[in-house]
Formats: structure tokens, sequence, C-alpha cells
């Protein structure tokens, strides 16, 4: 059974010496907040709540949200397969690249389709297989990155950015935040000398994320606004270009408001959510998920995210009313939509529209819905409830709340 939010609280307060006063006075919340977790009232808290707690006890978020499925906290060495995608991103010093997988067959379209199905995986949320294919990946981008014309070397450095972004984004999932790093900072270098103009942008784009995930918001939000800034002034003429500056656009929001300033986000998804008229009037990319899932349908699923994280649920529902999600939205933000939904459902005492939305999410990313510790925080709410709706039962075996 994976240790519950409050009892990691105590434990990580009780290790830094602070009483529930003092680390509500550090983190700028109430303390009944910190007792109500430390005493399993409350099984989830927004997320500027979670980076204050966080950054009052001296700790990343992920210390304090707990690793995510998969990855155990029992002090044993990595899986094999981790251990693989580890000497993929960082090769061992002294020794010649490996060789590739098919050097016969390696050509840099088919490498490209690969790293295309691999982010596939990834908003599958099938991260056991990506963890499986994503290391000989790497290493075939990194070959490729080095052989042929100086036109094929700057492909192969696109590719090799690509995949190691991928690498990055896969640690984070993970709760490896040092290996993600790692990964981010040699793609940057790869973007760097490769033939994308917009890699650069993007890899920037899932720094930011990492930065999050460490609360460091204003970081995050820094290097957001920077690299936007950045393409705006130099290739927002294209989908692609559009589609980078947007999501971009979007992170700088996400770091604002999980710093509290609701507001100043807001304008910025706001600002976002007008660019995505640009969009229709361009051609579309040729590979959307390897560029960006910027859209209106992303914008208004953050926005209602953020409305949720901010204790705002009727803001939330009627952003998400009658939203129509464009074919491109992966399963990922199609997930956060739904659990959003659930949670706003949740804080109004709508127990029958919670257990609907989440309902809605088995069906259809019973994947996702495992891998979000907010879905476990939710139906372990409702079940702790007199009045149990029909569906929750189900719910609840799924996700393992009944044992």
């Amino acid at each position: 059974m994976a240790e519950h939010l409050g009892e990691r609280l105590r434990r990580l307060r009780r290790m830094a010496g602070l009483t529930q006063e003092e680390l509500a006075h550090r983190s700028s919340v109430s303390v009944d907040v910190v007792k109500k977790l430390e005493q399993r009232q409350r099984h989830s808290a927004a997320l500027p709540t979670l980076h204050g707690l966080a950054g009052g006890l001296g700790v990343e978020l992920t210390s304090l949200l707990g690793d995510p499925p998969g990855v155990p906290s029992n002090g044993e060495a990595d899986p094999p397969q981790l251990v693989a995608l580890r000497r993929a991103v960082m090769p061992p010093l002294f020794m010649p690249p490996p060789d590739p997988s098919g050097v016969e067959k390696l050509t840099l379209p088919l490498l490209r389709k690969e790293i295309s199905a691999a982010w596939t995986l990834y908003h599958d949320a099938e991260f056991g297989a990506l963890m499986e294919v994503l290391p000989g990946i790497v290493n075939d981008a990194r070959f490729a990155s080095s052989v042929g014309s100086s036109a094929q070397r700057a492909e192969g450095q696109a590719a090799l950015g690509k995949s190691l972004q991928l690498a990055g984004h896969l640690a984070i999932r993970l709760g490896k935040l040092d290996l993600a790093l790692s990964a981010l900072e040699r793609a940057m270098n790869a973007a760097s000398e490769s033939s994308d103009p917009l890699l650069g942008a993007m890899v920037t784009n899932s720094v930011a994320w990492n930065y999050q995930r460490q609360n460091r918001l204003g970081d995050a939000e820094h290097v957001a606004v920077y690299a936007a800034d950045r393409i705006e002034n130099e290739s927002v003429s294209t989908a692609e270009g559009v589609r980078v500056w947007g999501g971009l656009v979007m992170s700088a929001a996400t770091s604002a408001a999980r710093s509290g300033d609701y507001d100043k986000a807001s304008d910025m998804m706001q600002t976002a959510e007008d660019a995505t008229k640009r969009l229709a009037k361009l051609p579309p990319p040729v590979d959307g998920k390897m560029v960006s899932v910027f859209s209106r349908s992303s914008v208004r699923i953050e926005r209602v995210r953020l409305a949720v994280q901010h204790g705002r649920p009727e803001e939330a529902l009627t952003l998400a009313k009658g939203m129509r999600l464009s074919g491109d939205t992966p399963p990922s933000w199609r997930t956060w939509l739904l659990l959003d939904v659930a949670r706003a459902h949740t804080d109004l005492g709508n127990a029958e529209g919670a257990v609907k939305a989440l309902t809605r999410l088995r069906d259809i990313a019973p994947a996702w819905m495992r891998h979000h510790t907010l879905a476990v925080a939710i139906v372990t709410d409702l079940w702790a409830t007199s009045n149990r709706p029909p569906g929750l039962r189900k719910l609840a075996e799924f996700l393992g709340v009944t044992t």
C-alpha cells in the first residue's frame, strides 16, 4: 500500500524538526490544512498548497508527492530497464558509442518514425514498453548524429535531441529528476547542432516542467517566457512555431498560478487561447505530437486545471462545459480534464458527477488513470463518505482503494 500523503507530510515535517504551526507559517498555508492532511481527514491538496508545503519543508515537490507507480522507494537498485536508459542518456566515459541496433537498416526517416511511435507510447502511458525501446532509439540517434554529411549530421542531432527530450519526460514521470535534467541538458546541446530551429524551445518547455516538479517555479516561468519571446520574434509564421510558442506561454502561466498569481496566469492563458485562432489559418504540422500538443483544446484543459487547483470548481466546470476536444488531443490530456472535472464535482459535493467523470476516464484511458495519484485521492475521498453513489465501488476496486 502506498504511503498516504499525510503520513509522508508528517514524516518529512518531523525530519525537518518543525511543528505543524511552524510548517504552516513557513508554507503560507493554514495550520488546519496541515492537521487535516496529517490526520488523513484530507487525501489531497491543491498544487499551490503542495508547492508551498514542499517549500516550507525544503524538499522537492516529488518528495512530498511520493514516487510514481513502478518506481520503488525501498532502497533497492534501479531495475535493468532504468539502468539501460541511464546508460543511453549518459554513455560511459572513455568508451566508443555503441553500434546502432541495425546499422544496415538505420535511416533518418525510419528513426523519426521510431521516435514518433515512442512518443505515442508515452502519451498512452505505456511507460514499461517505452523503457524497453527508448535506450536503443537514443543510441541509434546518437550514431546518426555522428555520421554522413553535415546536413545529415544536423538531422541526426535533431533526432537525438527529440529522443533525449522524450527520455527527460519519461524520467520526470518516473520521479527521476536528476536523470531528467541530464537528458534535457543533452537534448539542448543536440538542438543547438540540429537542423530544427524550434527544437531548443521545445526542450526548454520540458526543462520548465522539470523545474516545476522541483518547486523552482520562478526559474520555470523565467525560462518559458524567455524562450517564448525568442520564438515570437522569429518563428510564429508557421503552425509549428505557433504551437511551440503557445506551449511555452501555457507553461509560464502554470508556473505563475502555482506561485499564487492566478490573475497573471489567467491573462497568459487567455493570450494563449486567442493565439489558437491562428492555427486554423495555417497548414498543420506533419506530426503534431512531435512538436507540441498546443491547441484550443489543450489551452482550455489547462484553464480548467488551474481553476480547480485554485479552489474555483464552478469556474472549472463552466470552462469544461460543452468542450469539444480536437482529434489529436492525446490520452494524457483527456485524463487531466476528466480528473479535474471529477475533482470540481467532488469539491462541490456532487459525488454522482465525480463518479461519472471517473468512470468515463477508466473506460477511455485506464492506464493513465492508474498512474495518477489524484484519481486515487478523489476515489478515497468519495469512499470515505456515507453516501456512496452507484459505480463508486467498481472504481475503488479498480484503483485498490477498498483494500
